[in-house]
């Protein structure tokens, strides 16, 4: 029995697996990562705890399963940027995180080139992406003439881990990391020379760009050498493990808030309406298409009435309450608690509750706040079915509040299309696993990856009806928050 080594560098943790060609996990193991907060809006990580933890949970997941591992695939948090010195390896300052905001004065300056760079990257220009992350810390360390000479290294965090995995013999990314820096062309497969130029990014800090199914060197930290076959951004390598290889295949995560990503193949599709063009995988981990969009908020506003109102003791407590009702009798609830993401992107935007009557229970406030997120993911898909051309026949999901039946289902109802739930939630790291492990020949191919999982399907039922009226209650709700917001303003 062949084996693959998984690993999952997220934003709070490291989980690592040891996946058999059967499908079985046959290690498993977990580090968390310090969190470091030194301003308000700003986000850091130490590369060394990161890397520290990768090697813990790495040995851990390898002992517990008691097999050498033949190949191993990396998945990490995207967009969080390090910069280290050749010579030693040592990072100049902290991996400054996904979520950090210091450098949105400095996208507000690129506004007049903001079209340009869509146009290149399929992006919008915020400092949630590297590009400004890496000018920032070259200008503020004052770093600029060394990394001119060459002296330093960039990279997010799958190529800071290969780099001293391999002992700084590779200086690698794959296409999925690369089109989430604001400095890769992803029409042209390259880095753009007029956007390191634009953001001061010497070319000669950037990794080499390979395949996300390729070869990225071999690593003796975990005990005798083993290969590096697979590497993809967190939401790219779920999809990947979701097998959503084909136009019109895509996933939805239902985490703190939703990520939709809808592969539309070899077609680059316009960007726009709130939607994101990135690089994800074929079925053979080369690079294709797809759309991305965040839904800023979904199981966090289950989490809010918990937490905030105090009307549930634990999110489990949402299914019998959302069952218990025929219909939400004309509450809605738009839970723009931190904005609005895609498709509106309004920031100015606030939560808004309507159709509350004296018959109003908290039944139906829960029950609004788990429509919300399926009519929100069908908001998404809508534009992305129509600005892409695909059709897609099936959502495959994932995330935390796919454990809500009711919710699934009643997904199913409002897409009109059946909504898929994995036996394994882990879909990331199988993303990184199947990637290395097609590349190693542990799976001859992508079918036979997937043929050991196991797949919940809820289909559209009776409930279409009550979907297909709620959608229109839905709208005007939303209509009204964003009419709020342009008060507000």
């Amino acid at each position: 029995m062949r084996h693959v080594l998984a690993i999952d560098q997220g934003t709070t943790g490291t989980t690592c697996l040891v996946v058999a060609a059967d499908g079985r996990v046959a290690g498993r193991a977990y580090r968390e990562l310090p969190q470091h907060f030194p301003q308000p809006g700003w986000v850091e990580h130490d590369a060394m705890d990161i890397l520290t933890g990768v090697l813990d949970a790495g040995r851990e997941a390898i002992a517990k399963s008691g097999v050498t591992p033949d190949a191993i695939g990396i998945t990490n948090q995207r967009e969080t940027t390090v910069v280290w010195e050749r010579a030693t390896g040592r990072p100049v300052a902290r991996a400054i995180v996904w979520q950090d905001r210091r450098t949105a004065a400095r996208c507000a300056e690129l506004a007049p080139q903001a079209a340009d760079i869509t146009a290149k990257t399929g992006l919008v220009v915020d400092a949630y992406f590297s590009g400004t992350k890496v000018e920032w810390l070259l200008k503020e360390l004052r770093l600029q003439a060394r990394a001119e000479k060459g002296e330093l290294a960039f990279g997010t965090i799958d190529s800071w881990l290969i780099w001293k995995l391999t002992n700084g013999a590779v200086h690698a990314t794959d296409p999925t990391n690369a089109s989430r820096t604001l400095l890769y062309d992803i029409g042209a497969h390259d880095w753009s020379d007029a956007l390191c130029t634009l953001l001061h990014v010497p070319r000669s800090m950037l990794p080499e760009v390979r395949p996300s199914a390729g070869d990225f060197g071999s690593t003796s930290s975990f005990g005798p050498a083993i290969p590096i076959l697979g590497v993809a951004g967190d939401q790219q390598a779920a999809l990947f493990g979701q097998g959503c290889w084909h136009p019109g295949e895509g996933k939805n995560t239902y985490g703190t808030g939703a990520f939709l990503l809808l592969n539309t193949g070899a077609k680059r599709p316009e960007a726009g309406q709130g939607l994101l063009v990135t690089l994800a995988c074929d079925a053979n981990g080369k690079a294709a298409y797809a759309y991305e969009a965040a839904i800023f908020i979904a199981g966090a506003a289950v989490q809010w009435l918990r937490d905030g109102l105090g009307i549930l003791a634990n999110a489990s407590e949402t299914e019998a309450m959302a069952a218990g009702l025929a219909t939400n009798e004309g509450v809605y609830f738009v839970p723009a608690l931190v904005g609005l993401g895609a498709p509106h992107w309004e920031p100015d935007a606030r939560g808004t509750i309507v159709g509350l009557t004296r018959g109003t229970t908290r039944a139906h406030i829960a029950r609004a706040a788990l429509e919300a997120m399926a009519y929100g993911t069908a908001d998404v898909l809508g534009v992305m079915r129509d600005r892409s051309g695909t059709t897609f026949e099936r959502l495959r999901v994932d995330g935390g509040a796919t454990n809500n039946g009711w919710l699934m289902q009643f997904q199913a109802d409002v897409l009109g299309v059946p909504v898929e739930r994995p036996d394994m939630v882990e879909t990331t790291a199988l993303g990184a696993a199947g990637l290395a492990g097609l590349t190693a020949g542990v799976w001859k191919d992508g079918r036979e990856f997937l043929a050991s999982r196991r797949f919940d399907r809820f289909t559209p039922g009776a409930g279409q009806a009550v979907a297909k009226d709620g959608r229109a209650g839905w709208a005007k709700a939303v209509r009204t928050t964003l009419a709020h917001a342009r008060d507000r303003a």
